[in-house]
């Protein structure tokens, strides 16, 4: 037998000096440059660590390695070129194949270490590409063959490409870190590139007539990343399962493997429990949005409307990714605009998609968008409108924003809807860190300033970076999260001002409503000489708040001043019974108490003696006037915010208004740390914060994002609040779980009118 497929003799061959030409060719063209592709991620995951480690000593020592890597980049692609075409030669045994001359020397440490990695790297390329290589072993055989010559090592084989990478950089001295870093970088592009390349040889082999047995081209695999991707996609592959419900088929580019650049955190494993959630949430939200499309009729752009104008071409996910990479670096004006007016983002996408199809020689007339197309338009559209709706961003952010949206929907289009399932999705923490750095914030402060900035600033690079990577998001996360958690401190901190400060007035309310109990029950007593009831009034009553401020109601500090009132009324009596003696001896010994009690007021010695002598006199005279008193206004509540925040959200509602006992109760039960969402007299919404409950009267504290009060208020007038549909409870603690709680909402709202 002849070992060949049926239907090939050897006279229908290729020339076989001529088929490997053309596999060299190729590979120098596919592969040639690896190395220059190498030193831009490598920056960006030092940088990433650099972020999230705690001190930066080998971040600069690595970066230093870098640039010199840097400077000799030219030289290290000539050399790696040299290295993959030496392997062609080899194999055509234009250098003599010979043990007999090698000479024996030491190997070098760090020829060792490298010698290790290219080890340990070849045996996971083998393990990968097993299938594509055996077939393409069969063809090479077949060439060698032609060529009467002994079988030698596949010349694109992943022990000769480590090889070459190895031998390329041997001589240069590297951190052990970085080295690291470059041939796990370099892993994950030969898998990003091998499978197509290794399917394209293989057929090649096969159609010149060299191979043994037919190549079946090595399935395109995620690249292995010490996470799966976000889509869920690795989770199904590895389970048996397929990518039921992803927008692409297939993915796009590394958006699609999803995984950190070395040195992030990248997002946990993902379960097969949990892949099959994310996949039911997902197309849950579909059904949704179909349900919504049909029972809200809208006007529709040229390429998303009924085909009226005969069958068309649905847009592939690559053309529209292509389209949208088009324009994302244009001026996001029309973007801005669309947000400030709600439900016309979607509309505005569509229409600037299409306009960017035309510019490409895609006629709208002739293409229309797919459904997972229409989806991954609709939901970034309304995610981007419920996050404006829904939280307090000012118009100074609106731009940024508004640059975000093309690059949100190449993600949405690219990563197979992970992005609005998965909680932990690059592109979904960035949005929520930029959405912290812009709620509510002024710019009144340099801190928040800063914070706007960099905002601003990172919005830019993702506009200019992004082309399917997610490490771009999980690097501008890393550095707006790094300046946020300054932020929260400072939150955290006002928090704990807010909290105590509302802590003390309601002490100060307490104590003086008590002071002023004491006085009123003391002036229901008959009738008495106005020195005595303006002292018990004024001296006495401020008195009683101080000891029950610093001392409180349980302490003989406390039990003396009232008892101090009650002698002073005695004194009365006996003043107005002409019992001068024993009156006498009574100031006597009440003097130090009354003094001390002036001197509480403010009074030195002297004045505090002064107002004593005054009222000694009051009582000497057995005809002063005396008459009922009426009680003194209360003291009442401590001037504070209290008052605009009932006309802005209780409109003067009180624990005694009307109220539901079943949603109080509720209200009872909501602890530090839950969220609301509130909305005032005005219409406008605002994300609080319990973050503080009152020991003393159980109000609760609320506090928006940035730890600034919105509003102390009891469980029944909060109550009230949900009654009147102004206040909803269990609020999401993260910016994009709220929108999307909130489209999701709108869209059961919207298909049950």
């Amino acid at each position: 037998m002849s070992g060949y497929p049926h239907g090939i003799s050897h006279a229908t061959r290729t020339d076989p000096l001529r088929v490997l030409e053309d596999i060299k060719r190729q590979a120098l063209e596919v592969l040639g440059g690896l190395p220059g592709t190498l030193y831009g991620p490598v920056e960006d995951a030092l940088k990433l660590a650099a972020l999230k480690a705690d001190g930066k000593q080998n971040y600069y020592e690595e970066q230093a390695a870098l640039w010199m890597l840097r400077q000799q980049q030219a030289t290290h692609v000539m050399r790696f070129r040299q290295q993959i075409a030496q392997g062609f030669d080899d194999f055509r045994a234009l250098r003599i194949r010979s043990g007999g001359e090698l000479t024996l020397s030491l190997v070098g440490e760090q020829e060792l270490e490298y010698s290790l990695a290219g080890e340990r790297l070849n045996e996971a390329l083998m393990a990968r590409f097993s299938r594509a290589l055996d077939g393409i072993g069969n063809g090479l055989r077949g060439l060698a063959a032609a060529l009467r010559l002994p079988m030698g090592s596949n010349p694109i084989g992943p022990e000769r490409l480590v090889a070459a990478f190895t031998n390329t950089l041997v001589d240069v001295q590297l951190p052990d870190a970085l080295r690291t870093r470059l041939f796990r970088q370099y892993e994950q592009e030969l898998l990003r590139l091998l499978g197509d390349f290794y399917a394209r040889v293989g057929a090649q082999l096969a159609a010149a007539g060299y191979s043994a047995a037919p190549v079946v081209p090595a399935p395109l695999e995620p690249e292995p990343r010490p996470e799966p991707g976000y889509d869920g996609r690795h989770v199904a592959e590895s389970h048996g399962t397929g990518a039921a419900g992803s927008y692409g088929a297939g993915g796009h580019g590394q958006a699609a493997a999803g995984g950190a650049p070395d040195g992030a955190a990248g997002p946990a494993p993902v379960s097969h429990e949990e892949f099959a959630a994310m996949a039911s949430e997902l197309a849950q939200l579909r059904s949704q949005l179909q349900a919504w499309r049909e029972s809200t009729p809208a006007p529709r752009a040229a390429g998303a409307g009924p085909r009226a104008l005969g069958p068309r071409r649905e847009l592939r996910v690559d053309e529209l990714v292509s389209v949208a990479s088009l324009l994302q670096a244009e001026p996001p004006d029309a973007f801005a605009r669309a947000l400030a007016v709600s439900g016309r983002l979607a509309e505005t996408i569509r229409d600037h998609l299409q306009d960017g199809a035309r510019r490409l020689g895609l006629d709208p007339d002739e293409t229309c968008f797919s459904p997972e197309e229409e989806d991954a338009i609709d939901l970034v559209a309304l995610l981007f409108d419920s996050l404006f709706r829904h939280n307090a961003l000012r118009d100074r952010a609106r731009r940024v924003y508004a640059r975000l949206v093309l690059p949100y929907v190449k993600v949405a289009l690219t990563d197979g809807g992970g992005v609005f399932v998965r909680r932990d999705h690059p592109a979904r923490r960035l949005l929520d860190a930029i959405t912290e750095a812009c709620e509510g914030n002024d710019a009144e402060t340099p801190q928040d300033r800063e914070l706007l900035d960099r905002a601003h600033e990172i919005s830019q690079r993702i506009v200019a970076e992004y082309n399917e990577d997610l490490a771009v998001f999980e690097l501008a996360h890393a550095e707006l999260d790094a300046l946020l958690a300054q932020q929260r401190r400072r939150i955290e901190l006002q928090e704990q001002r807010a909290a105590k400060a509302a802590f003390g007035r309601e002490r100060l309310d307490t104590a003086r409503a008590q002071a002023d109990a004491a006085v009123q029950q003391r002036l229901a007593e008959p009738e008495l000489t106005q020195a005595v009831a303006e002292f018990l009034a004024m001296p006495w009553r401020h008195h009683l708040v101080q000891i029950l401020l610093r001392e409180g109601a349980d302490t003989q500090r406390y039990a003396d001043a009232l008892a101090l009132g009650d002698a002073l009324l005695a004194a009365d009596r006996l003043a107005a019974e002409n019992r001068g003696r024993e009156l006498a001896a009574h100031l006597l010994a009440l003097q130090p108490g009354l003094v001390e009690c002036l001197a509480s007021s403010g009074l030195d010695g002297s004045a505090a003696e002064h107002g004593m002598a005054g009222l000694v006199r009051a009582l000497c005279v057995p005809d002063t006037p005396r008459r009922r008193r009426p009680p003194p206004p209360p003291l009442g509540a401590s001037e504070d915010e209290g008052g605009h925040e009932r006309k802005l959200w209780l409109a003067g509602g009180t624990d005694t208004v009307a109220h539901d006992p079943i949603l109080a109760e509720r209200m009872r039960s909501l602890e530090v740390g839950d969220w609301v969402r509130l909305t005032d007299a005005d219409g406008e919404t605002v994300a609080a914060k319990i973050a503080w409950v009152s020991p003393l009267t159980s109000r609760f504290l609320l506090v928006n994002r940035r730890g600034i009060r919105v509003l102390v208020a009891s469980a029944e007038e909060l109550a009230v609040l949900a009654a009147q549909n102004r206040l909803q409870i269990g609020a999401e603690r993260t910016a994009f779980d709220e929108a999307m709680r909130q489209v999701r909402r709108h869209l059961d709202r919207a298909a049950t009118r």
